[in-house]
């Protein structure tokens, strides 16, 4: 099995961009993230090495300097994440989990065939 890191909230937000488009350089995670944070670029370059050093990301030196590209899907890192998640919260217990979320949020109809839907098909 692959070692997915393990990556913090702001470091997901950075890895979102790069997971939309890559190879991106840091000048284009910076300008993406603009709207949606107030991180200063030193702030975004120092979460892009971070994840070099997890090994989330890699990067290559071209003429316009250095360009990232990630080395775990969205997909990978989801799911180690909520692996994580239940193992903390729940005990690893998918059946808690779903309990106490059916039990403590309003489920429309649809999201309710869509849930059994999903059970009868595995």
């Amino acid at each position: 099995m692959k070692n997915i890191p393990q990556i913090s909230d702001a470091e997901w937000l950075v890895m979102k961009v790069l997971w939309k488009e890559s190879p991106l350089g840091s000048s284009d995670v910076i300008n993406e993230l603009k709207g949606t944070t107030d991180w200063k670029p030193k702030t975004i370059k120092t979460l892009l090495s971070r994840l070099v050093t997890k090994r989330a990301l890699s990067y290559e030196v071209g003429s316009r300097g250095y360009s990232y590209y990630p080395l775990v899907s969205e997909n990978e890192c989801a799911k180690e994440e909520a692996r994580s998640f239940l193992g903390r919260v729940y005990n690893g217990s998918l059946n808690l989990f779903v309990k106490n979320f059916i039990e403590n949020k309003e489920l429309s109809t649809e999201e309710l065939e869509e849930l059994k839907k999903l059970l009868e098909d595995k």
